[in-house]
């Protein structure tokens, strides 16, 4: 759990100095950054998408993972927690904190390094590849808190949630996320990032969160065209 717990600080303290760059910052370099951050995560997105996987499975998971998530709305539950949050600790006529809440969780929380890191931890007490997630972390929660705000920084509530119940539960998880497993769930969960990117760059208004049953949906996908294809 170290690793997981060191994740977190890492969001916080990048938040932290994303908040001293946010200060001054004029409307129109604001929106500058935004389109900026935007292009990174879509370039992010593009890099987990490059996995050596039939697309049609991420066809079949995104498909129905979408509709199952439109049919629970995620994207409204997500938001309404986050409005939730910002009334509670923002300040009045503070902008962006239920997106950088949302974007920022969705960002850190979907990806292989987040599922075999809290594995590797749980199983083996190796803490390496989430503290190079905490890296890259660090300077992605710089660059969204400098766009949006204090949200980001309650991104770490999802963070410790799922990454600290896959550290927990690794044991289990072990034997069934082999690597065909996770390179399905890192492509759909890429193509999931890519579509936040393009939300954040402003060229979409796609509910994204919507498309997370997909992530769980994928590796089911993956085995059944390993058994029948």
């Amino acid at each position: 759990m170290l690793g997981v717990a060191v994740n977190a600080i890492a969001v916080i303290m990048g938040t932290l100095l994303g908040l001293l760059f946010k200060k001054g910052i004029s409307e129109k370099i604001h929106s500058s950054i935004m389109v900026g951050v935007g292009l990174c995560v879509i370039f992010i997105g593009i890099s987990g998408m490059l996995e050596d996987i039939n697309p049609i499975i991420a066809v079949v998971s995104i498909v129905p993972g979408g509709l199952l998530g439109t049919i629970i709305d995620i994207d409204k539950g997500l938001n309404r927690f986050g409005d939730f949050i910002s009334a509670k600790f923002s300040k009045k006529g503070e902008n962006g904190f239920t997106k950088g809440f949302v974007s920022a969780s969705l960002l850190f929380c979907v990806g292989a390094m987040a599922i075999t890191g809290s594995i590797t931890a749980g199983l083996t007490g190796d803490n390496s590849i989430l503290y190079t997630k905490s890296i890259l972390d660090f300077i992605s929660s710089i660059m969204f808190a400098s766009a949006f705000g204090i949200g980001v920084a309650f991104s770490v509530i999802p963070l410790l949630l799922y990454q600290g119940s896959i550290a927990l539960c690794a044991i289990y998880l072990q034997p069934v996320l082999t690597d065909g497993a996770v390179g399905a769930i890192t492509c759909v969960g890429s193509i999931i990032i890519m579509g936040l990117g393009l939300n954040l760059a402003g060229v979409s208004k796609f509910k994204i969160a919507n498309f997370l049953p997909a992530i769980l949906i994928s590796p089911f996908v993956y085995y059944l065209f390993e058994l029948f294809i």
